[in-house]
């Protein structure tokens, strides 16, 4: 059985930190998360701004989210995600990659 994202779709206000940033500066959150998964921050925050290029690149990083923590899905579904609302595939990527970085620091 696939695991699934810790927070929902619309879990947005679960961290309403994430949130506002996501809301405010998309592209610096879209950044963050790409670093997470080892694509280059700016250039995924710059190639954020550039519409329809955003829609197939956040469900790439998307896809890369899911695949390193075993979530179950597709590419089709991610940018379905991303096309359908974007602002809510942000920040509960963001949440999910918030949730990994707090493991990490509370293990050591």
């Amino acid at each position: 059985m696939a695991n699934e994202f810790q927070h929902g779709l619309f879990g947005c206000f679960d961290n309403l930190g994430l949130c506002i940033i996501s809301y405010f500066v998309p592209c610096y959150q879209f950044g963050k998360n790409a670093e997470a998964v080892g694509e280059s921050c700016l250039l995924c925050g710059i190639l954020f701004l550039i519409p329809v290029v955003d829609l197939f690149l956040g469900a790439h990083i998307r896809t890369k989210i899911r695949d390193s923590k075993g979530i179950g899905g597709s590419f089709v579904g991610d940018l379905l995600f991303w096309f359908c609302c974007p602002c809510c595939a942000l920040v509960q990527e963001a949440q999910e990659v918030e949730g990994v970085r707090t493991q990490a620091i509370a293990r050591e």
